[in-house]
């Protein structure tokens, strides 16, 4: 069996989440991934500590699987010479460095591109590679808050910031750096030319909240803070409070709409003009439901929903036609899936040194199985040896650059 991307060659000289996400997506394809590292501590998520002590924990892992190792300062003339030597035979060159360092070294794309016209170049920040903030530091919670992410989330009628509990920004930019960087594979395969590709946190940010830029952008409309809200603004698209926990609903259209409320014994809103537009409500074209009153209509549902059971309410809605479920935590969501056959997702595992890492795999599933890598993250430096003497170098030039810490 062919993986996707087998033969493709790809320098990794990124680090955390962002671009390690996007070139994992490319190794678990089958791409041949040499991760660039510090000599001495490697990636920031090395550092994690776990018992007993390891340099691949979790963390690190779960980004770095079927990764090459290769510890090397790119900061001397040697190690940033042997980078060129590798990029001279690669299709991807991968970086996310603030704006300019790389430069220095004769690491950026016009230098890379130099040596090999055909090299697809993905360069990931946090604010972009131009402009006068391009060479502050980017991370996830202050991108969300200068891009409006904060003062979007959290409770409809509070005013605080809220940010998204787990990094969002970090994980779309290496979803859209891995996108691209398949869609200039196959212009390279196919024309035989190079790309360079620009993503950052702030347009992955943008990405995030697609409808409302483009409503603001477009129409100047300011959207609101939805709190639990759908996107449609149907009263009966929420989160609300049962007596065992909470469940959210999308009875977004008069067809779930009118649904629900029969299993609430409450049909007398569907015909109560004061309540809900009953010209959109009946209109032949459908759309989705608009109150005139949405706080006295989320009241009456509230107050009906408070002696039920969410875990029984999931069951009846979707069961009519109503999109629901109870609100669970993570860990719950997680181990209910180990328990039964509710919804297929082919959760990956592979072999780390000390553990058994598991994760959720792509987000995606190929009908054949080749996007499957078992292959463990590397140990810092591990392959450094054999990729340095795959590029010529001698034992002697090797063991003065280990000598000179330039390798590990």
């Amino acid at each position: 069996m062919t993986a996707s991307l087998q033969g493709v060659r790809i320098i990794d000289m990124s680090h955390v989440i962002a671009g390690p996400l996007a070139s994992y997506f490319l190794a678990q394809l089958g791409a041949d991934v040499i991760k660039i590292e510090k000599p001495g501590s490697g990636d920031v998520l090395r550092a994690n500590t776990e018992n007993p002590t390891t340099d691949t924990p979790t963390g690190f892992s779960a980004f770095n699987a079927g990764k090459k190792s290769l510890a090397i300062d790119i900061r001397t003339p040697e190690g940033a010479e042997a980078i060129r030597a590798l990029a001279q035979n690669a299709n991807v060159f991968i970086e996310n460095f603030r704006p300019g360092i790389v430069k220095k070294y004769g690491l950026d794309y016009e230098s890379i591109k130099k040596i090999n016209p055909k090299i697809v170049y993905c360069s990931i920040s946090g604010y972009g590679q131009k402009g006068q903030w391009a060479t502050r530091g980017g991370y996830d919670q202050v991108i969300q808050a200068l891009t409006g992410m904060m003062m979007m989330s959290g409770p409809e009628n509070d005013t605080d910031p809220t940010k998204v509990g787990f990094p969002v920004i970090d994980v779309a930019v290496g979803m859209l750096g891995a996108l691209s960087i398949t869609s200039a594979i196959y212009r390279q395969s196919t024309q035989g030319v190079g790309q360079y590709i620009e993503t950052s946190l702030i347009q992955a940010a943008l990405m995030l909240m697609y409808p409302y830029t483009t409503d603001y952008l477009t129409d100047k409309k300011v959207s609101k803070r939805l709190g639990n809200k759908g996107y449609s603004g149907s009263p009966a698209s929420d989160a609300f409070k049962c007596d065992d926990g909470w469940i959210s609903t999308a009875a977004n259209t008069p067809t779930q709409f009118k649904k629900m409320m029969h299993l609430l014994n409450l049909d007398a809103i569907c015909n109560d003009a004061e309540l809900i537009d009953l010209n959109a409500f009946n209109a032949k074209n459908g759309g989705f439901v608009v109150a005139k009153d949405p706080a006295l209509v989320k009241k009456k549902i509230q107050d009906a929903l408070l002696s039920k059971s969410a875990t029984n309410l999931e069951e009846q809605l979707n069961a009519i036609g109503v999109p629901a479920a109870k609100v669970r935590t993570l860990a719950e969501f997680l181990d209910e899936l180990s328990t039964n056959d509710k919804v297929s997702i082919p959760l990956h595992t592979f072999k780390q040194t000390n553990k058994t890492i598991k994760t959720a795999g792509l987000g995606f599933t190929l009908d054949d199985g080749s996007q499957i890598n078992n292959a463990p993250s590397p140990r810092l430096g591990e392959h450094t040896i054999e990729i340095l003497k795959n590029i010529g170098l001698s034992e002697l030039q090797i063991s003065k650059m280990l000598d000179a810490n330039i390798l590990k």
